[in-house]
């Protein structure tokens, strides 16, 4: 009997050889080879790439009628924001995220919320049992769910029942397990997760129905898969935050119908998940009195101002001093420090310096310069900042103050907040007698020198 042919399949970029080999030839990564047999040219079904619409002819960009997309809001106010309003007709979603950080949970709500709202749902679970998500259902307080489950992980039965039920929005959770008999290798490998996913993103547009998909990340935190499973789908979303901590983030990083960089913000309840319609109170420390080494800046998050604390501790280090950021750039916090040395006369060469934002957000805009180099200096004196005070600007290595992107909207949202000192560039300071400002005294800045004599003389 002859033996079938085999394949070597790289686990990273999906490049194929014919014999084992420690490097991948194509993206050079090692250890990523994994034995798979090759498929048969008669095996093969002849329009398993066909076009997903029909060939049209060549015409002038002006002359093609351009429509807005129409959508359905999910009945969750978060993940509406993120999604830029709603489900799209025929679009695909990603979602990844840590194991048991709620993403079947949240699915399942907002499944539940369509099929109350007249829509058809349907819900493909290759990860559970129905009972299983029929006993989640329960524990989350959907009773009378008309949400319809299908335990299936193969991608032929998966395409038939979504053909013949014809669903508004269908969850396949989640891709990785999902296998094609057109293939011999495992569910979860590079090729079974990239076929499936194009045969499901193809019979999205085909259809109408809204996908979402769900996938698996790697220890890093990244999509597991190829990285083309990210380029096919039209959102990408991932699910953030600290299994131990009640509140969850869902950000935007690719979203072909809204803003990217979106944030959603969730608290996980007895009841699943709630939206949170004010997370600035998350990220902010309840302190009496103010203390030492804490500074409140406004970040932008796609469209949403909120305020965080930067927490800074400065302590007497030795030969080799540490410097330790969480949910900021590490190798800003060591450019900043050399900023506040040579410009505002501030030495921490021999002390060890932490940095770290509440609440496990993660900030990565330059905005945050002036409130960490503010709270290192708070703490390294023992001097608390006064009471309702924010910060916010980008420096630079020459010591100036830069402005950030929409300054108006960020001071907006401190004076909502009470906030009632503000520091800020010179270029973001409000116009003169705008009543949306009232009880917030703003002060601008031009250098950090002044920034940090303006501190000094406030505190």
């Amino acid at each position: 009997m002859a033996k079938d042919k085999t394949l070597f399949t790289c686990n990273e970029c999906g490049g194929t050889t014919p014999r084992w080999l420690g490097k991948c030839p194509h993206c050079g990564a090692w250890n990523t080879l994994i034995e798979s047999v090759a498929e048969s040219a008669a095996g093969a079904s002849k329009n398993r790439f066909a076009a997903l619409a029909k060939t049209a002819e060549v015409m002038p960009l002006a002359d093609i009628e351009a429509r807005d997309v129409a959508r359905t809001p999910t009945g969750h106010d978060e993940l509406d924001r993120v999604l830029g309003g709603g489900v799209v007709e025929g679009g695909v979603v990603l979602i990844g995220g840590d194991p048991g950080i709620g993403k079947s949970t949240l699915l399942l709500q907002a499944l539940d919320s369509l099929q109350r709202a007249g829509q058809a749902t349907l819900y493909v679970t290759g990860e559970e049992s129905g009972a299983q998500v029929a006993l989640r259902s329960r524990r989350l307080g959907l009773d009378g769910s008309r949400v319809n489950v299908l335990a299936e992980i193969q991608l032929e039965k998966i395409l038939a029942t979504l053909d013949a039920t014809k669903p508004s929005v269908a969850v396949i959770d989640s891709i990785q397990t999902v296998y094609s008999d057109q293939l011999t290798s495992a569910p979860g490998s590079v090729a079974q997760v990239r076929e499936c996913a194009a045969h499901l993103t193809r019979a999205a547009k085909a259809s109408g129905t809204a996908i979402v998909l769900v996938g698996h990340v790697t220890k890093e935190g990244a999509l597991a898969g190829p990285r083309v499973l990210e380029h096919m789908v039209d959102t990408v979303l991932y699910f953030e935050g600290d299994t131990h901590s009640s509140f969850r983030l869902i950000r935007a990083i690719k979203n072909r119908f809204g803003a990217v960089n979106e944030i959603g913000v969730f608290a996980m309840t007895e009841k699943g998940l709630k939206g949170v319609s004010n997370p600035s109170a998350i990220f902010l420390s309840q302190h009496s009195e103010p203390v030492p080494g804490s500074c409140v800046m406004v970040t932008l998050e796609g469209t949403r101002p909120m305020l965080v604390e930067i927490q800074a501790l400065v302590d007497t280090g030795g030969p080799s001093p540490r410097r330790l950021s969480v949910g900021l750039d590490r190798d800003r916090l060591a450019m900043l420090l050399a900023v506040l040395h040579r410009h505002a006369g501030v030495a921490c060469m021999d002390q060890d310096v932490f940095v770290n934002a509440v609440g496990g957000v993660r900030i990565s805009e330059p905005a945050a310069d002036l409130a960490v180099m503010l709270a290192i200096t708070s703490s390294l004196r023992g001097r608390a900042l006064p009471k309702g005070f924010i910060a916010f600007g980008e420096v630079g290595l020459a010591g100036e103050v830069r402005p950030a992107p929409r300054g108006q909207e960020r001071l907006k949202e401190a004076a909502k907040l009470g906030f009632s000192v503000a520091v800020v560039p010179k270029a973001n300071l409000p116009k003169k007698g705008d009543k949306a400002f009232e009880g917030l005294t703003v002060h601008g800045v031009e250098r950090i020198e002044e920034a940090m004599e303006l501190a000094r003389s406030l505190g």
